[in-house]
């Protein structure tokens, strides 16, 4: 098993906006030339979200954050003289990489975020990928723990976030962790299950493609994760993730998503393979020897697999392990390392 609080979720986003180092745009969904550019990028409804391919779904394929935390690194390094380290994170920031949600932003800015990353997606004609993270009792109080204060608050959350999405072109990720952690807090089980299961229908009825927690490949074994997945609403979802910010391999997962897919029907899926071209190196915490993965990019074939996305900001610490700084913040010998190592 593996928990989000030890691998940290990257916070250099929000500190950036927060500090006005990024141009956040003014219009809102209701200006005319917003809502023109949302109805021209909407490609799927939430009749279509689980039948459309994944070529329609991630439309002129994933966008590519030049604001991100990757990206920030880069130009602080560079400005030091720091040009190794800059370079290495300047190949993470050149990818695909997921935008965390969560509370680390109140919830103007939670707009805001979305809204810029909306507007600069479009203005490219590629699909971004959210990641919602303020389920109420996250990481079953661990390192990452918090989250929004009662299941009707988060709904609140959600509903924000999905009414900011829509008409608009994206896929969000739903809650990772949530539920391949059950096991270690099943006091959690009816009421989480029933959260996920609004929350995803939220965001279906906003023609949002969702995809919930599938665990990954060494953790739930694929019948029961498939009976968690369908009591969280899998149904008005577009499929499930695997891996978020581990490091198991694309062969392994794959052939444990496929399980998973077929106990739901042939139930589509995406795999993060941020860290994991090296495969699992024994350990959760900025893992020694590991090594990007492969190039974040929508698939073309006709099997369950949408995707392999970097979910994780790769280069981003896990936590104050292995020579790392605290959770979240840049790590670049961390990040020179994992380009080396890339496979």
């Amino acid at each position: 098993m593996t928990s989000l609080a030890r691998r940290g979720v990257v916070l250099g986003a929000a500190v950036a906006l927060a500090t006005g180092l990024v141009a956040v745009p003014t219009a809102s969904p209701a200006d005319p030339a917003s809502a023109a550019t949302a109805a021209s990028s909407a490609t799927v409804t939430s009749a279509t979200i689980r039948t459309a391919s994944a070529g329609t779904v991630y439309r002129g394929g994933l966008y590519v954050d030049p604001t991100g935390a990757a990206a920030t690194a880069a130009a602080q390094l560079q400005a030091a003289g720091r040009t190794t380290e800059a370079a290495a994170a300047r190949t993470i920031a050149d990818q695909s990489i997921a935008t965390w949600l969560g509370s680390w932003y109140d919830d103007a800015m939670l707009v805001k975020v979305v809204q810029r990353t909306l507007a600069a997606a479009e203005a490219k004609g590629r699909t971004p990928v959210f990641v919602t993270y303020e389920i109420p009792g996250r990481d079953c109080g661990g390192w990452s723990g918090g989250g929004a204060v009662d299941d009707a608050a988060y709904l609140r959350w959600n509903q924000l976030v999905a009414d900011t999405l829509r008409g608009h072109r994206a896929v969000v990720l739903v809650e990772p962790d949530s539920l391949g952690h059950l096991g270690s807090c099943p006091e959690t089980t009816t009421t989480r299950t029933a959260t996920l299961a609004a929350a995803v229908a939220a965001l279906a009825d906003a023609g949002v493609p969702a995809y919930l927690d599938g665990g990954n490949s060494n953790w739930v074994p694929p019948t029961e994760m498939a009976a968690r997945l369908k009591a969280a609403g899998v149904d008005r979802a577009r499929g499930f993730f695997t891996n978020v910010a581990n490091y198991y391999g694309v062969d392994p997962e794959r052939a444990y998503a496929d399980k998973v897919s077929a106990a739901l029907g042939g139930t589509h899926y995406v795999i993060d393979v941020s860290r994991n071209g090296r495969g699992w190196k024994g350990t959760w915490c900025n893992a020694p020897g590991a090594g990007l993965g492969q190039t974040p990019r929508v698939t073309g074939g006709t099997t369950g697999l949408d995707a392999l996305l970097w979910v994780k900001t790769p280069g981003a610490s896990d936590g104050p392990c292995n020579g790392g700084p605290p959770a979240g913040q840049w790590y670049p010998a961390y990040a020179v390392a994992l380009v080396a190592n890339r496979k």
